[in-house]
């Protein structure tokens, strides 16, 4: 499947069921009330999708703390210079100015889902007829022996876009010749599966060319990860000799940290590091449980319409939700938020309700026109958001293919971007 701009602005559709009358609201005001949490993917576009398609019919209120968005999605190619960082952050003033939508940057610090308000840190108190988080992640304490959030800047997770991929851009531009890079990779399920090993593939990438005698460490968790094989002959292909993967069977879950030496601990055996990315177990953005909608480390959601099975006037999308098949990603987020939005306009004011549909695609770049891509179509059954087909790219591919799919990822950044942010 090949997407440019215009054919995914144009997918869109769906959620539950047929045309309905709309909701009681809850305490007899006139026009009804959507508040989201979270300004990205999913929030951001459910946001959009709401006011644009009610045409003012429904009070939309987005809270986002960041008044610039910088995309988690497309910063490893930061990282390997392929882009600027001012080439991924988005504001909001469009979706103020042309969709009415009311923009407050706060934090959301409860829910009171009683009384159906949402409380800022700011003071003010915001009342929602339905409210939609979409919070992405935050990490598990203790997950990495030696490290916490105290030690981001020492050992960065750059895992949330922003100050965190400068800092461990900037980390990797000033390693000594010969030095060492270092990642501890984090236990699925986590925020875009093909994530961290684009990450290694785009630091290999600058330090083949800045520093090629460096050495690159992944001490990983698992025993296989996503596109594996794809990074794996890419890495073969483009920096034989640089990368090493220690994997599960070999002792790759087995890590402790010390960001005060700068070493790392791999199944005992402590080695002296000069940069060290350590991304951590990650659970639903703390929001979510304060909301009490989470089970464990996910807040588990009804694939018709994404909405909390603990609350139907509550719905959770994109990285924090457990949905079923889906992987968590960009992509993923801004599907669900289209059926989301489809199913909570419909609930409010009587508009028809589409079947729901999800699509996501992940591409990865391993070197300068080397794209590679994993992805699939899904539907909603009553026990979670299944699989339909799927494709991947395949090893021994031709360049002309890589440059392609690469090519491909541009166009799908412009138009999700564009979906998000109007």
């Amino acid at each position: 499947m090949t997407l440019n701009r215009r054919i995914f602005l144009g997918t869109g559709a769906a959620a539950a069921a047929t045309l309905g009358a709309p909701a009681v609201l809850a305490d007899g005001h006139g026009k009804p009330r959507v508040v989201v949490i979270g300004g990205g993917a999913g929030g951001a576009t459910a946001a959009r999708y709401i006011a644009k398609d009610s045409k003012g019919g429904v009070d939309v209120t987005l809270i986002e703390p960041s008044r610039t968005y910088f995309t988690c999605f497309f910063s490893n190619l930061y990282l390997g210079g392929f882009k600027e960082i001012d080439d991924l952050g988005h504001t909001y003033g469009t979706l103020a100015a042309k969709y009415g939508i009311n923009v407050v940057h706060d934090w959301a610090v409860d829910v009171d889902r009683d009384a159906k308000t949402v409380s800022l840190a700011g003071g003010a108190q915001l009342p929602y007829d339905k409210l939609i988080l979409s919070p992405g992640i935050d990490f598990v304490e203790g997950a990495v022996d030696g490290w916490s959030l105290a030690a981001q800047n020492a050992m960065p997770h750059a895992y949330k876009g922003g100050s965190q991929t400068e800092l461990l851009k900037a980390q990797v531009a000033a390693m000594p010749e010969g030095g060492t890079f270092a990642m501890v990779a984090p236990p699925n399920p986590f925020r875009c599966p093909p994530g961290p090993y684009e990450r290694i593939s785009m630091v290999a990438h600058t330090l083949k060319a800045t520093n090629p005698t460096a050495k690159i460490i992944v001490a990983d968790p698992k025993e296989k990860f996503s596109k594996m094989s794809l990074f794996q002959e890419g890495w073969a292909n483009h920096y034989e000799g640089m990368i090493d993967w220690i994997g599960a069977d070999f002792g790759g879950g087995a890590v402790s940290v010390d960001p005060a030496a700068m070493t790392v601990s791999i199944d005992g055996e402590e080695t002296k590091v000069d940069v060290c990315n350590v991304i951590p177990a990650m659970k639903a953005g703390r929001i979510a449980e304060m909301a009490g909608v989470t089970e464990g480390n996910w807040a588990p959601v009804n694939a018709a319409d994404m909405s909390s099975k603990a609350d139907p006037d509550v719905h959770v999308l994109g990285d924090a939700s457990q949905q079923g098949d889906m992987p968590k990603s960009g992509f993923s987020a801004n599907s669900q938020a289209k059926v989301c939005a489809n199913a909570v306009r419909g609930a409010l004011t009587g508009s028809k309700v589409f079947p729901a549909k999800f699509s996501n695609t992940c591409w990865s770049l391993i070197d300068t026109n080397d794209g590679v891509k994993v992805g699939a179509t899904y539907e909603a059954t009553e026990e979670k958001i299944a699989k339909v087909d799927g494709f991947i790219s395949a090893t021994g591919e031709s360049s002309d293919l890589r440059r392609a799919t690469y090519e491909e990822s541009e166009g799908w950044y412009a138009g999700i971007t564009a979906d998000m942010f109007g």
